[in-house]
C-alpha cells in the first residue's frame, strides 16, 4: 500500500482537537510540519538536565529573557512543537494571548537521551524552516552540546559540537558566556 496524499494539520485544527477532547492534553504529542508526533517519555537524566539547564539559563538571563520549559512555540501555520527550553523575549503578559513565534525566540533547546537523531533531523529541520537562528541539543549521554546555526530552507548550514569543558554564547547575547558543564546536573 502506498500513501498518495497525506492530510496535514494546522495549528488551529490541532488546538481544536485538544479543546474538543479528540487529543488528551496529557497525551504527549506535538505538531511538527502538519504531523501530530508523539513525544518521548522523559527519563530521569533528561528531566534533571532540563531543570538544571533551565535554572542556569534563567540566572544568566535574568531581566533579559524569559525561560519557558516544555511549552509550545508557534513556528508556522502547521508547526507548534514544545521544545524542552525556549529562551524568548520578555512579554509583560507572559504570552497569555499567544505562544512565542520565531520573531520572539532567541534560542530553542532540546534535551536528548534517546532522541538525539530525531532532534538532529526532524526538530532541526522544523526549526531551520522557521528561521530559528540558534538551536541547541544537550546530549545527556555524552555531556555535549550540538549547536545549530545559519538556518536554511530545509536545515541548518552549521552544526558544531561543544564538550563539557567548553564555553559558548548565544547569538542574541554574545557577551554572556555559557559554561557547558553548568547545563548538566
Amino acid at each position: 500500500m502506498t500513501v498518495k496524499d497525506l492530510r496535514l494539520w494546522t495549528v488551529e485544527e490541532y488546538r481544536r482537537m485538544t479543546e474538543t477532547g479528540i487529543l488528551n492534553p496529557d497525551e504527549g504529542v506535538e505538531l511538527i510540519d502538519g504531523k501530530i508526533i508523539s513525544r518521548s517519555a522523559k527519563n530521569p537524566p533528561h528531566a534533571a538536565t532540563n531543570l538544571c539547564a533551565a535554572d542556569y539559563l534563567r540566572n544568566l538571563l535574568a531581566g533579559l529573557a524569559l525561560i519557558r520549559i516544555q511549552d509550545p512555540v508557534t513556528l508556522s501555520i502547521n508547526s507548534e512543537p514544545e521544545p524542552d527550553i525556549a529562551v524568548v523575549q520578555i512579554d509583560p503578559r507572559l504570552y497569555q494571548d499567544f505562544h512565542p513565534a520565531p520573531a520572539n525566540i532567541f534560542l530553542l533547546v532540546e534535551i536528548a537521551d534517546t532522541t538525539l537523531e530525531t532532534d538532529r533531523k526532524r526538530k532541526a529541520s522544523a526549526y531551520a524552516k522557521a528561521g530559528i537562528t540558534d538551536y541547541w541539543i544537550l546530549d545527556v549521554n555524552t555531556w555535549q552540546v550540538y549547536v545549530f546555526r545559519e538556518p536554511g530552507e530545509a536545515n541548518y548550514r552549521q552544526e558544531t559540537v561543544f564538550n563539557e569543558d567548553d564555553v559558548l554564547s548565544m547569538l542574541a547575547f554574545p557577551e554572556i558566556e555559557v559554561q557547558i558543564s553548568q547545563l548538566f546536573p
